[in-house]
């Protein structure tokens, strides 16, 4: 994963993005490609669902170059405070207590 990593991260800088995107824009690309994942949903297209997903990961590892943030601190951060949350379930939705 981190050679993948690396890799998007060389095409980004190669096509400008680092010098001419800002965080925010990047955010917003996220946001687009969320949404992409989402339609995918729908349509219940695997194939498109799976480019949805790498996309948004993509868009991900960029934010985190831009913020000079680590991919994996990032989840590993997450995890650390998801891990022993309480909650239930409403209507497909996991609810923290």
């Amino acid at each position: 994963m981190k050679q993948t990593i690396q890799l998007v991260e060389q095409w980004a800088e190669e096509k400008g993005i680092f010098s001419k995107a800002t965080p925010i824009k990047q955010a917003m690309k996220t946001q687009e490609e969320v949404n992409e994942l989402c339609n995918a949903i729908l349509d219940d297209n695997r194939d498109e669902i799976k480019d949805a997903i790498g996309d948004i990961m993509v868009t991900l590892i960029i934010q985190c170059k831009m913020q000079s943030m680590d991919l994996q601190d990032c989840l590993e951060s997450a995890y650390n405070v998801i891990k022993n949350r309480t909650g239930k379930m409403v209507d497909g939705v996991f609810v923290k207590d």
